[in-house]
C-alpha cells in the first residue's frame, strides 16, 4: 500500500503529464494479455507517444485547472492514456490501427491541441495524411501559383516585344 507521500508525488507527476501534453486518447483496455500490452507499448513509443495507466479519480484531480478537466472528470472501468507533445496524427493513426486488431482495446475520448474531441473525430484525425504529406503538398500548392504569376508576367512583356518588333519590321513608327 502507498504511504501519502507516494500518493502525492503520483498526483503531480500525472498534473505534470496532462500539463506538458496536449494530445491525450483515453482508453480502456480491459482483457488484454502482457503480450498484447507490450505489443501497445511499443506501437505507441514508435508513434512518437507514451503511455500510461491510471486510476480515474487520480486523473480527474489531475486534470483539475487543466483541459483535460472535461475529460478525465467521470471515467469509468479500467482506463489509461496515450499522450505526445508532438505529432496527435502518427499517434491517433498508431492506436486507431493497434484497435482494429486487438479488439479488448477501444477508445473512450481524447483531446488533441487542448480541445476535446470524441471517438468519430479520433477515427477522422487518424485518416489525415500524415504532416510532411500536407507541407509537401502546401507548397506545392505555392509554388504552382507563383509558376503562374511569373509565367504571366513575362508572357505580358514577350507579347508587347513582339508586338514592337513587328511593328518596327513593317515600319510603323515612321514619319
Amino acid at each position: 500500500m502507498k504511504d501519502k507521500n507516494e500518493k502525492k508525488k503520483d498526483l503531480e507527476d500525472l498534473k505534470k503529464t496532462i500539463e506538458e501534453n496536449s494530445n491525450l486518447f483515453v482508453t480502456s483496455y480491459e482483457k488484454l494479455t502482457v503480450s498484447q500490452d507490450f505489443h501497445l507499448r511499443k506501437t505507441i513509443r514508435d508513434a512518437g507517444g507514451s503511455y500510461r495507466v491510471v486510476k480515474n479519480n487520480l486523473a480527474a484531480k489531475a486534470a483539475e485547472g487543466t483541459p483535460a478537466d472535461d475529460l478525465l472528470r467521470e471515467l469509468k472501468g479500467m482506463t489509461s492514456l496515450a499522450y505526445t507533445a508532438k505529432d496527435p496524427v502518427a499517434l491517433a493513426k498508431a492506436l486507431t490501427k493497434y484497435s482494429r486488431e486487438n479488439p479488448a482495446f477501444t477508445f473512450k475520448a481524447g483531446m488533441v491541441q487542448g480541445r476535446v474531441i470524441d471517438i468519430k473525430a479520433i477515427n477522422d484525425l487518424a485518416s489525415m495524411p500524415p504532416k510532411e504529406e500536407i507541407y509537401a503538398k502546401l507548397l506545392f500548392l505555392i509554388n504552382a501559383t507563383a509558376t503562374r504569376l511569373v509565367t504571366t508576367v513575362n508572357g505580358v512583356g514577350r507579347n508587347l516585344a513582339v508586338v514592337l518588333d513587328q511593328a518596327a519590321k513593317e515600319n510603323k513608327f515612321s514619319e
